[in-house]
Protein backbone atom coordinates (compact mmCIF):
# COMPACT_ATOMS: atom_id res chain seq x y z
CA UNK A 1 0.00 0.00 0.00
CA UNK A 2 1.08 3.37 -0.47
CA UNK A 3 0.65 5.83 2.00
CA UNK A 4 1.77 9.69 2.60
CA UNK A 5 2.15 10.99 5.87
CA UNK A 6 1.42 14.91 6.36
CA UNK A 7 2.74 16.45 9.27
CA UNK A 8 5.00 13.45 9.39
CA UNK A 9 8.36 14.75 10.95
CA UNK A 10 6.97 14.93 14.44
CA UNK A 11 6.82 12.47 17.24
CA UNK A 12 3.88 10.74 15.91
CA UNK A 13 5.17 10.60 12.13
CA UNK A 14 8.39 9.06 12.77
CA UNK A 15 7.15 6.61 14.77
CA UNK A 16 4.55 5.68 12.41
CA UNK A 17 6.73 5.91 9.36
CA UNK A 18 9.06 3.35 11.20
CA UNK A 19 6.52 1.02 11.88
CA UNK A 20 4.61 1.37 8.71
CA UNK A 21 7.28 1.02 6.25
CA UNK A 22 8.12 -2.67 7.07
CA UNK A 23 4.97 -3.42 5.04
CA UNK A 24 4.11 -0.58 2.95
CA UNK A 25 5.47 2.07 0.52
CA UNK A 26 5.79 4.96 2.72
CA UNK A 27 6.24 8.59 2.09
CA UNK A 28 6.63 11.77 5.03
CA UNK A 29 6.55 15.57 4.15
CA UNK A 30 6.93 18.11 6.71
CA UNK A 31 5.45 21.35 6.30
CA UNK A 32 6.74 22.65 2.98
CA UNK A 33 4.76 20.07 1.61
CA UNK A 34 1.38 22.86 2.40
CA UNK A 35 3.62 25.36 0.37
CA UNK A 36 1.30 25.21 -2.73
CA UNK A 37 -1.35 23.13 -3.71
CA UNK A 38 1.54 21.60 -6.83
CA UNK A 39 3.61 20.40 -3.89
CA UNK A 40 0.83 18.93 -2.31
CA UNK A 41 -0.71 17.18 -5.12
CA UNK A 42 2.66 16.03 -6.24
CA UNK A 43 2.83 14.24 -2.29
CA UNK A 44 -0.32 12.45 -2.76
CA UNK A 45 -1.40 11.77 -6.04
CA UNK A 46 -1.42 7.76 -6.29
CA UNK A 47 -1.41 7.08 -2.56
CA UNK A 48 -3.37 4.59 -1.38
CA UNK A 49 -3.72 6.13 2.22
CA UNK A 50 -2.92 9.69 2.95
CA UNK A 51 -2.40 10.12 6.63
CA UNK A 52 -3.04 14.20 8.24
CA UNK A 53 -1.20 14.78 11.24
CA UNK A 54 0.04 18.24 10.62
CA UNK A 55 0.15 20.82 13.22
CA UNK A 56 2.01 22.78 15.59
CA UNK A 57 3.75 21.51 18.61
CA UNK A 58 0.63 21.82 21.35
CA UNK A 59 3.09 21.16 24.01
CA UNK A 60 5.11 24.33 23.30
CA UNK A 61 5.30 27.70 25.23
CA UNK A 62 2.33 29.43 24.43
CA UNK A 63 3.46 33.05 23.30
CA UNK A 64 2.23 35.93 22.28
CA UNK A 65 -0.25 34.55 18.46
CA UNK A 66 1.08 30.87 19.36
CA UNK A 67 -2.82 29.97 19.74
CA UNK A 68 -3.43 31.36 15.86
CA UNK A 69 -0.57 29.14 14.77
CA UNK A 70 -1.78 25.59 16.59
CA UNK A 71 -5.38 26.72 15.11
CA UNK A 72 -3.65 27.35 11.38
CA UNK A 73 -1.73 24.84 11.27
CA UNK A 74 -4.62 22.41 11.66
CA UNK A 75 -7.12 24.25 10.52
CA UNK A 76 -5.34 25.76 6.88
CA UNK A 77 -3.58 22.92 6.12
CA UNK A 78 -7.05 20.85 6.30
CA UNK A 79 -8.66 22.84 3.92
CA UNK A 80 -5.45 22.68 1.69
CA UNK A 81 -5.79 19.26 1.45
CA UNK A 82 -9.27 19.19 1.18
CA UNK A 83 -8.74 21.40 -1.91
CA UNK A 84 -6.22 19.25 -3.79
CA UNK A 85 -8.10 16.13 -3.10
CA UNK A 86 -10.56 16.14 -6.31
CA UNK A 87 -7.54 16.54 -8.17
CA UNK A 88 -6.42 13.18 -7.75
CA UNK A 89 -6.49 10.05 -10.23
CA UNK A 90 -7.96 8.32 -7.25
CA UNK A 91 -9.32 8.72 -3.79
CA UNK A 92 -7.41 7.58 -1.22
CA UNK A 93 -8.59 6.83 2.39
CA UNK A 94 -8.24 9.43 4.70
CA UNK A 95 -6.54 8.88 8.72
CA UNK A 96 -6.86 12.43 10.03
CA UNK A 97 -5.38 13.14 13.63
CA UNK A 98 -7.59 15.20 16.45
CA UNK A 99 -7.00 15.04 20.32
CA UNK A 100 -9.11 13.76 23.12
CA UNK A 101 -9.54 17.32 24.17
CA UNK A 102 -12.39 16.97 21.85
CA UNK A 103 -14.19 15.84 25.15
CA UNK A 104 -15.51 17.96 28.46
CA UNK A 105 -12.89 18.02 30.89
CA UNK A 106 -13.87 16.09 33.76
CA UNK A 107 -12.05 14.48 37.33
CA UNK A 108 -14.27 11.33 37.09
CA UNK A 109 -11.32 8.50 36.38
CA UNK A 110 -14.09 5.56 36.26
CA UNK A 111 -16.65 7.00 34.08
CA UNK A 112 -14.47 7.73 30.95
CA UNK A 113 -15.84 8.91 27.28
CA UNK A 114 -16.49 7.02 24.41
CA UNK A 115 -16.53 7.64 21.07
CA UNK A 116 -20.52 7.19 20.94
CA UNK A 117 -20.42 10.27 23.64
CA UNK A 118 -20.61 13.43 21.34
CA UNK A 119 -20.88 16.02 23.84
CA UNK A 120 -17.62 18.59 23.47
CA UNK A 121 -15.98 20.63 25.96
CA UNK A 122 -15.96 24.77 25.68
CA UNK A 123 -12.16 25.34 25.99
CA UNK A 124 -9.54 26.18 23.36
CA UNK A 125 -8.73 22.22 23.36
CA UNK A 126 -12.15 21.37 22.30
CA UNK A 127 -12.76 24.00 20.36
CA UNK A 128 -9.75 23.42 18.49
CA UNK A 129 -10.72 19.56 17.92
CA UNK A 130 -14.11 20.71 17.03
CA UNK A 131 -12.80 22.57 14.17
CA UNK A 132 -9.98 20.03 12.97
CA UNK A 133 -12.39 17.06 12.82
CA UNK A 134 -15.23 19.78 11.05
CA UNK A 135 -12.80 20.38 8.35
CA UNK A 136 -11.85 16.51 8.04
CA UNK A 137 -15.28 15.56 7.28
CA UNK A 138 -15.14 17.95 4.29
CA UNK A 139 -12.24 15.59 2.56
CA UNK A 140 -14.12 12.73 1.58
CA UNK A 141 -17.38 10.33 2.01
CA UNK A 142 -18.01 9.29 5.58
CA UNK A 143 -17.11 6.04 4.50
CA UNK A 144 -13.71 6.77 3.69
CA UNK A 145 -12.41 8.92 6.61
CA UNK A 146 -11.13 7.99 10.24
CA UNK A 147 -10.64 10.40 12.87
CA UNK A 148 -8.05 9.52 15.53
CA UNK A 149 -8.27 10.97 18.88
CA UNK A 150 -5.04 10.92 20.22
CA UNK A 151 -4.22 10.48 24.21
CA UNK A 152 -0.87 12.08 25.45
CA UNK A 153 1.50 10.27 23.55
CA UNK A 154 4.46 8.44 25.97
CA UNK A 155 7.53 8.29 24.39
CA UNK A 156 10.89 9.65 25.90
CA UNK A 157 12.02 10.79 22.72
CA UNK A 158 9.50 14.06 22.76
CA UNK A 159 6.40 14.94 24.06
CA UNK A 160 4.72 15.21 27.82
CA UNK A 161 7.24 12.32 29.34
CA UNK A 162 10.67 13.95 27.88
CA UNK A 163 10.06 17.00 29.25
CA UNK A 164 8.83 15.13 32.69
CA UNK A 165 11.98 12.82 32.50
CA UNK A 166 14.93 15.29 33.70
CA UNK A 167 13.15 16.73 36.87
CA UNK A 168 12.34 13.36 37.95
CA UNK A 169 15.56 11.54 37.86
CA UNK A 170 16.73 14.43 39.79
CA UNK A 171 14.36 13.37 42.14
CA UNK A 172 12.48 16.77 42.01
CA UNK A 173 9.14 15.24 40.47
CA UNK A 174 5.67 15.34 41.74
CA UNK A 175 2.25 15.86 40.84
CA UNK A 176 1.22 18.54 38.31
CA UNK A 177 -1.53 21.00 39.36
CA UNK A 178 -2.26 19.27 42.45
CA UNK A 179 -2.70 15.87 40.69
CA UNK A 180 -6.04 15.16 40.89
CA UNK A 181 -7.12 15.62 36.88
CA UNK A 182 -7.07 12.36 35.02
CA UNK A 183 -4.51 11.42 32.21
CA UNK A 184 -5.28 9.74 29.40
CA UNK A 185 -2.24 8.57 27.60
CA UNK A 186 -1.06 5.50 25.05
CA UNK A 187 2.15 4.07 24.85
CA UNK A 188 3.57 5.22 21.43
CA UNK A 189 4.40 1.90 20.48
CA UNK A 190 0.81 0.71 21.29
CA UNK A 191 -0.58 4.15 19.07
CA UNK A 192 1.47 2.74 16.21
CA UNK A 193 0.07 -0.78 16.40
CA UNK A 194 -3.43 0.90 16.44
CA UNK A 195 -3.16 2.92 13.82
CA UNK A 196 -1.72 -0.11 12.03
CA UNK A 197 -4.73 -1.87 12.78
CA UNK A 198 -7.06 0.79 11.69
CA UNK A 199 -5.05 0.66 8.08
CA UNK A 200 -5.33 -3.02 7.95
CA UNK A 201 -9.20 -2.82 8.19
CA UNK A 202 -10.14 -0.81 5.15
CA UNK A 203 -14.01 -1.06 6.10
CA UNK A 204 -13.32 0.66 9.55
CA UNK A 205 -14.47 4.40 9.22
CA UNK A 206 -15.27 7.08 11.98
CA UNK A 207 -13.73 8.62 14.53
CA UNK A 208 -10.99 6.19 16.99
CA UNK A 209 -10.21 6.92 20.64
CA UNK A 210 -6.22 6.38 20.74
CA UNK A 211 -5.54 5.89 24.35
CA UNK A 212 -4.95 3.05 26.72
CA UNK A 213 -7.28 1.33 28.45
CA UNK A 214 -6.79 2.20 31.98
CA UNK A 215 -7.00 6.49 32.76
CA UNK A 216 -5.68 7.73 36.01
CA UNK A 217 -5.01 10.45 38.33
CA UNK A 218 -2.19 12.87 37.23
CA UNK A 219 -1.06 12.31 40.87
CA UNK A 220 -0.85 8.25 40.57
CA UNK A 221 1.23 8.79 37.00
CA UNK A 222 3.60 10.66 38.64
CA UNK A 223 3.91 7.61 41.78
CA UNK A 224 4.15 4.95 38.73
CA UNK A 225 6.90 7.18 36.82
CA UNK A 226 8.83 7.89 40.26
CA UNK A 227 8.40 4.40 41.01
CA UNK A 228 9.81 3.28 37.61
CA UNK A 229 12.59 5.39 38.08
CA UNK A 230 13.66 4.47 41.36
CA UNK A 231 13.12 7.91 42.51
CA UNK A 232 10.61 10.22 45.13
CA UNK A 233 7.67 11.62 43.23
CA UNK A 234 6.24 14.43 46.02
CA UNK A 235 7.40 17.11 45.21
CA UNK A 236 4.70 19.10 43.64
CA UNK A 237 4.46 21.57 40.07
CA UNK A 238 1.90 23.76 41.18
CA UNK A 239 -0.28 25.40 38.08
CA UNK A 240 1.22 29.26 38.70
CA UNK A 241 4.22 27.57 38.13
CA UNK A 242 3.19 25.66 34.74
CA UNK A 243 1.93 29.33 33.42
CA UNK A 244 5.06 31.16 33.71
CA UNK A 245 6.62 28.26 31.71
CA UNK A 246 3.82 27.48 29.19
CA UNK A 247 1.97 30.33 29.71
CA UNK A 248 -1.65 29.82 28.09
CA UNK A 249 -0.19 26.48 26.79
CA UNK A 250 -0.39 25.00 30.70
CA UNK A 251 -4.18 23.97 30.26
CA UNK A 252 -2.68 20.97 28.18
CA UNK A 253 -0.77 19.95 31.32
CA UNK A 254 -3.77 20.78 33.87
CA UNK A 255 -6.59 19.21 30.93
CA UNK A 256 -8.80 16.65 32.96
CA UNK A 257 -9.80 14.05 30.33
CA UNK A 258 -10.78 10.40 31.07
CA UNK A 259 -11.51 8.49 27.55
CA UNK A 260 -11.41 5.21 26.76
CA UNK A 261 -11.09 2.93 23.73
CA UNK A 262 -14.25 1.73 23.51
CA UNK A 263 -14.21 1.17 19.38
CA UNK A 264 -10.78 -0.54 19.70
CA UNK A 265 -11.36 -2.70 22.34
CA UNK A 266 -14.28 -3.96 20.66
CA UNK A 267 -12.97 -4.82 17.71
CA UNK A 268 -10.30 -6.91 19.57
CA UNK A 269 -7.28 -5.00 19.57
CA UNK A 270 -4.90 -6.14 22.30
CA UNK A 271 -2.44 -3.75 23.93
CA UNK A 272 0.64 -4.71 24.63
CA UNK A 273 0.93 -1.54 27.50
CA UNK A 274 -2.27 -1.34 28.62
CA UNK A 275 -1.28 0.71 32.13
CA UNK A 276 1.23 2.61 32.89
CA UNK A 277 3.73 1.03 35.32
CA UNK A 278 4.07 -2.07 32.04
CA UNK A 279 4.35 1.02 29.52
CA UNK A 280 6.86 3.55 31.58
CA UNK A 281 9.04 -0.03 32.35
CA UNK A 282 9.33 -0.81 28.59
CA UNK A 283 9.71 2.78 27.30
CA UNK A 284 12.81 3.77 29.85
CA UNK A 285 14.36 -0.12 30.33
CA UNK A 286 14.04 -1.19 26.74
Amino acid sequence: MKIAILGGTGLIGNALHTALQQEHQVSQHGRAVFANTSTLLSAIQNADLVVQLSGANIGERWRKGYKKILWDSRINTTRLLAQVLPECDKAPRIICASAIGFYPQTQNCTQPFSEQDKQAGDDFLAQLSVAWEAEAHKLTHAENLVITRFGVVLSPEGGALAKMLPPFKLGLGGPIAGGTQCFSWIDIDDLCAAMQFIIARPELNGTFNLTAPNPITQKQFAQTLGKTLKRPAFLPLPEWQLKLMFGEGAQVLTHSASVFPQRLIDLGFHFHYPDAASSLQHLLHK
